[in-house]
Parts: C-alpha cells; sequence; structure tokens
C-alpha cells in the first residue's frame, strides 16, 4: 500500500468515529502534558537557582586556609598562592568582611555589612551591576573612596529599591563614599550589605575594627578539570603551610594544627544535577501512570475498531491486501493517535508549567526576591523524549490490535456480521 493511500485510510478511520478519536487523544494529552509541566517547572526551578546563587561560575573555587598557630593569611599570602597556582587559576583574589555605621542624607543604618574586596571577585561570584558599575582596577589600587550597595541597602539608605542613588554619597564610619553602582547579587538578602575595595576598606576600616581572616576565591582557567584544581590546591596549601591532613574520620579542626577547607561550584551543581534528577525521575513516575492510562485507552479503541472492521479486513485480504498491510494500518493510527495527543500536550504541558511557576514564585517570593520569577525551561531533549514516548506507547499499545487483524481468516472475515 503506498504512502498516500495509507495515510488518507488512517485520516479516514479516525475521523469517521471523531468523539472516541478525540476521548482517546485527550488520555495522551494529559499524560504528557504532566511530563513536559513538571520537567520544564524542574529545570526552570533548577536555572533560577543556579543563577541566583552564582553557580553559573562553575569555574569558582571556594579557599579557606587557616595555618597552624593561628597566624591568619593577609594580602601577600594570597598574591603567593596565586602565584604559585597560576596554571591552575585565571586569577585568585581575597577578601574579608568587616562592619560600620552608615548614613544618607535621608536615613541611617546602625549596622552595614562590608565586603572588602578586589574587582575580580564580583566576576568569581557573577555579580554584575544593576545599576551603574562595579569599582575597577585603578579605584581599588588607589583606595578610592567608592562603594557598591547590595541587599536591601538602598531600600534602608534611600527609602526605596529603585532609588537613584548612583553618584550620590553616603557616610560610613567617619568618612563620606560615592555610590558607584547597585550589585544584583541574586538573591535578596534581608541584611545591609555593601561592596568596598580592599585597599580602601583596610586603610579606612579595617585598622580600627579588626577582622579574622582573607577569605580567598580562585577562578579557575576555562576547560579545566574542577575536581582535579581543587585537589592540587588542597595539596599545595598542606604542604606550604605545613598542615596535617585530617584523618579519615575526623570531622572537626583545631585552629592551632591548621586547616583547609577547599570547595567548588561544581561539586555544588553536581550536588543539584543529582537533586533534581531525583525529583524528575519521581515526576516521570507520577506522570507515567497517566500515560499508562492513556495507553490503555488506545488499545481499547484499536480493539474496537478492529471488531467494527472484520468485513474491510476480509475484503481488503481478499483483494490482496498482506498481514503486513494490515498490520501497518492499525499501527498508524494507534501512532497517530499518540502523535497528534502528544503535540497538544507539549503545548499544553508548557501552559501549565507556566501557570505553575507562577503559582511557585509567589510562594518562593519572598525566598527568591523580585529578580526571581520562575521562567520554565523545555528543551529540545525533553521535545525529543516526549515524542519518542508519543511513538513507543502508540507501537506497544497498538500492537496487539494490529497484529489480531491482521491474523483474521478473510473469509471468516467476510462472512462477519
Amino acid at each position: 500500500m503506498r504512502a498516500r493511500d495509507l495515510a488518507y485510510e488512517t485520516s479516514s478511520a479516525l475521523l469517521a468515529n471523531r468523539a472516541r478519536t478525540l476521548l482517546t487523544v485527550l488520555g495522551i494529552v494529559i499524560g504528557i502534558a504532566a511530563v513536559i509541566a513538571m520537567t520544564a517547572l524542574i529545570d526552570g526551578v533548577k536555572a533560577q537557582l543556579v543563577g541566583q546563587l552564582g553557580l553559573n561560575m562553575s569555574r569558582t573555587v571556594n579557599i579557606t586556609c587557616w595555618p597552624p598557630g593561628n597566624q591568619p593569611l593577609d594580602q601577600d599570602d594570597i598574591e603567593e598562592i596565586g602565584t604559585a597556582l597560576a596554571s591552575d587559576y585565571e586569577f585568585v583574589t581575597g577578601f574579608t568582611y568587616t562592619s560600620a555605621q552608615a548614613s544618607s542624607s535621608t536615613a541611617s543604618l546602625e549596622y552595614l555589612n562590608i565586603t572588602a574586596c578586589e574587582p575580580e571577585y564580583f566576576q568569581a561570584m557573577g555579580y554584575e551591576a544593576a545599576r551603574g558599575r562595579l569599582f575597577d582596577a585603578e579605584e581599588s589600587a588607589e583606595g578610592d573612596m567608592v562603594v557598591v550597595l547590595g541587599g536591601s541597602t538602598v531600600k534602608n539608605l534611600f527609602g526605596s529599591p529603585d532609588a537613584d542613588c548612583v553618584g550620590q554619597t553616603v557616610r560610613i564610619g567617619s568618612s563620606q563614599y560615592t555610590v558607584v553602582g547597585v550589585v544584583n547579587e541574586g538573591f535578596t538578602y534581608d541584611n545591609d550589605t555593601c561592596y568596598m575595595p580592599a585597599e580602601t576598606a583596610v586603610t579606612r576600616l579595617i585598622g580600627q575594627g579588626g577582622y579574622s581572616s582573607w577569605q580567598i576565591l580562585g577562578f579557575a582557567r576555562e576547560g579545566s578539570d574542577m575536581y582535579a584544581v581543587a585537589d592540587a590546591t588542597e595539596a599545595y596549601l598542606h604542604d606550604r603551610y605545613g598542615i596535617p591532613w585530617p584523618e579519615e574520620d575526623q570531622t572537626s579542626f583545631s585552629s592551632d594544627e591548621g586547616y583547609v577547607y577547599v570547595q567548588t561550584a561544581q561539586a555544588l551543581i553536581d550536588q543539584l544535577d543529582a537533586t533534581t534528577a531525583t525529583f524528575r525521575m519521581l515526576a516521570l513516575a507520577v506522570a507515567g501512570i497517566s500515560l499508562l492510562v492513556g495507553g490503555i485507552g488506545i488499545m481499547n479503541m484499536m480493539l474496537t475498531n478492529v471488531t467494527e472492521r472484520i468485513r474491510e479486513i476480509g475484503l481488503r485480504k481478499a483483494l490482496g491486501a498482506r498481514r503486513g498491510d494490515i498490520t501497518g494500518q492499525f499501527l498508524l493510527e494507534s501512532v497517530t493517535i499518540c502523535i497528534v495527543g502528544g503535540v497538544i500536550g507539549i503545548g499544553v504541558g508548557y501552559g501549565g508549567a507556566w501557570a505553575l511557576a507562577a503559582v511557585a514564585g509567589s510562594a518562593l517570593g519572598s525566598m527568591m526576591g523580585a529578580s526571581g520569577a520562575i521562567s520554565p525551561v523545555i528543551s529540545a531533549s525533553t521535545v525529543a523524549v516526549a515524542t519518542g514516548i508519543c511513538v513507543g506507547i502508540g507501537v506497544v499499545f497498538g500492537w496487539y490490535p494490529a497484529r489480531r487483524a491482521a491474523k483474521m481468516d478473510p473469509v471468516e472475515s467476510l462472512r462477519y456480521q
């Protein structure tokens, strides 16, 4: 049978029982929509978390090193580490924390968290300027009196999170600083934060209040094996500062003996991947039940079609149709139902994912902030899997009715009333 004739016979058979076909298609639509909606929503949540946590900067390595004898690292040590590990990192930068009172022309803060850092810190953390700009290397080296505001600081100092604060001055401690930008940190934190060039903070603030230790961020070279980079970094720090390696079951460390922690963002991404994969499997299992019900509906419809068309089958066989022709015709009807249902289900599922995302985004708004709206992610692989599922269901649940029709005796079929 020619493909054109086969397609015509298939469409005619399905349109002859529109209500039955529509109800059967609906079962597939519900199943595929459930698969698409759940996977798109889970992937959207993952993408949101990756973006807001800065995990898209998978080349970032967080390094904590406390040498023996309670001797914290300083800026010279960080520069030495960056030179020694230059083959693994594009740069190694340090940062530390302090705090001070702050005020503007309209409001004041008793406690402002200050991150003293270099410009490379923003790149390593994946932070970008939401307004204005970030301070540059020249301003950092010169110890200029500039700051970048983050968190809820703009709202609490200037009265509104959208206030035009760029170019205005704020008093931090006993000095005036110019606001050059507002940083997009991803998550909206409740605490008030700002970022200041390290040289400025050391000169103006840290000398007054002291600090515990410099934290270190490394930005690995593109294409690096992050786990190998982390292992090399840890080995170097243990050897350079004479820090003993922990025992197998050791979970706590003494500051007298020293300790080293090296963590990559890639490790966090892998952990997030494993978690979302688990949720995806659970969602697919639930949606699979709907697809199973839809598949049973297809088999029931096709068995009914075979029974209603016994005389037609006998006539086709009497005119020379082979078993393969009969099998192909009924299988194509089954697969067509599934593909039509799948196409509709993909659209319905994506729309449903947006509706679920709006609900989830509203529920998680306090945690994810104004920029934390969830956008469902539907990938080409998801569509390909959904299409494959549709074809598979059509073949699996249509095979038995198709073979039953193909094995009918033409003489007995023509006698059927």
